[in-house]
């Protein structure tokens, strides 16, 4: 396993990060865990190397942490540095601070977190965190030793990252980004304006929500098999990422014990990661040819769910771009009657905009969902 240091201690964290936002599931419920073979895989990574687990208050519908506080049983807990995150969104009154980061050692079954994040940051949330006494409390739970590192995850665009940068002496922050996404949010300037400033930085969505691994366009894959170097397209995206000294650890939310071995492999090469000049230019080669055809960027977070209409927002967006993608009418369409319900339809929407006001992408979409219906919907 390759690791990396962090600056201000030398404590070395695995490369490949544990990611629980995507655990199996049962009947395709996301708060229905399966938790025996999710468990087998945070523990296989575990004897393998990776050293560096991820959970949130909200993922799994508040079940990701008991199944991470499970899978650290039996010694494991004493091999990881295990993160969390506040959810600043779910605070009622200043008092609600406590309640909710009891709530997590509770779930966790825990009586301390390593590195601990303000979670999913953006300019509202920022004024909250300020308004509600946030930070003073987490700094007195630093103090008692509940907290180890104190940090932040965002999501806004790169004004917004540098102020909240800039204003409270961070350990480490965590943004999106991957070979698509060099721009969007902070983006690489923002990840190298935290590097400056002494902060490792955590990758999240490296694989943009698998959209980077599955289904290849066939003229991505052209660009991958132009390469003398045959690597997998996880490898591909991962290899950019840890091209940036910057990077502490990239989180991968795998889904599938396939998942994990390809990732210990993909980490755990003998030499280090990273790519050379011939490398980039087919990664920006593959980029390119991705924003020529994805129509909306989505990363299928879920932070947009539940829909008050019942729709799966994340399921029709996917097949949104599938139908500007690949251009397999036909085959789409009929996949996405086998996958959608009708009660889980675009077609149900109200344009009520709840899930834009909570999108980290800030994508339109009402109006995606009112195109994605008249695709799919109408005869």
């Amino acid at each position: 396993m390759q690791y990396r240091k962090f600056p201000a201690t030398e404590e070395e964290v695995s490369l490949f990060g544990f990611g629980t936002m995507r655990f199996p599931v049962i009947d395709k419920d996301e708060s229905r865990i399966d938790e025996e073979e999710s468990i087998r895989m945070i523990r296989t990574a575990i004897d393998n190397g990776v050293n560096y687990v991820d959970t949130a208050f909200m993922y799994h519908g508040g079940h990701s942490e008991v199944v991470v506080g499970k899978a650290l049983k039996d010694g494991y807990r004493e091999k990881v540095y295990l993160a969390d995150k506040f959810p600043v969104w779910m605070i009622r009154q200043a008092g609600g601070i406590e309640a909710l980061f009891e709530e997590q050692l509770r779930r966790l079954d825990v009586d301390r977190i390593d590195f601990y994040l303000v979670h999913a940051l953006d300019q509202t949330l920022w004024k909250k965190v300020k308004e509600k006494g946030v930070l003073p409390y987490l700094l007195q739970l630093k103090k008692k030793g509940k907290i180890g590192k104190l940090g932040f995850s965002f999501h806004d665009d790169l004004s917004v990252f540098k102020e909240i940068v800039d204003e409270f002496p961070w350990e480490f922050c965590q943004i999106q980004l991957n070979y698509i996404d060099t721009e969007f949010q902070a983006g690489v300037e923002g990840l190298r304006y935290a590097g400056e400033r002494g902060l490792p930085v955590i990758i999240m969505e490296p694989l943009k929500g698998g959209k980077l691994t599955e289904d290849l366009p066939e003229s991505v894959s052209e660009v991958w098999n132009r390469s003398e170097n045959k690597r997998s397209p996880a490898e591909w995206a991962f290899r950019y990422m840890a091209d940036f000294p910057e990077v502490l650890t990239i989180l991968s939310g795998v889904s599938t014990m396939e998942q994990v071995r390809e990732n210990l492999a993909i980490f755990s090469n003998e030499e280090p990661l990273g790519l050379n000049e011939t490398d980039r230019l087919l990664v920006s080669e593959a980029a390119a040819e991705y924003q020529r055809l994805t129509k909306a960027g989505c990363t299928a977070c879920r932070y947009c769910m539940p829909c008050p209409q019942g729709i799966n927002i994340p399921v029709a967006i996917d097949y949104y771009n599938q139908w500007y993608r690949f251009h397999a009418y036909r085959a789409t369409k009929r996949d996405f009657e086998l996958d959608l319900p009708g009660d889980q339809r675009p077609s149900r929407c109200t344009e009520c905009r709840e899930c834009e006001e909570k999108c980290p992408q800030k994508l339109p979409v009402s109006d995606i969902m009112r195109e994605t219906a008249d695709l799919f919907e109408k005869e």
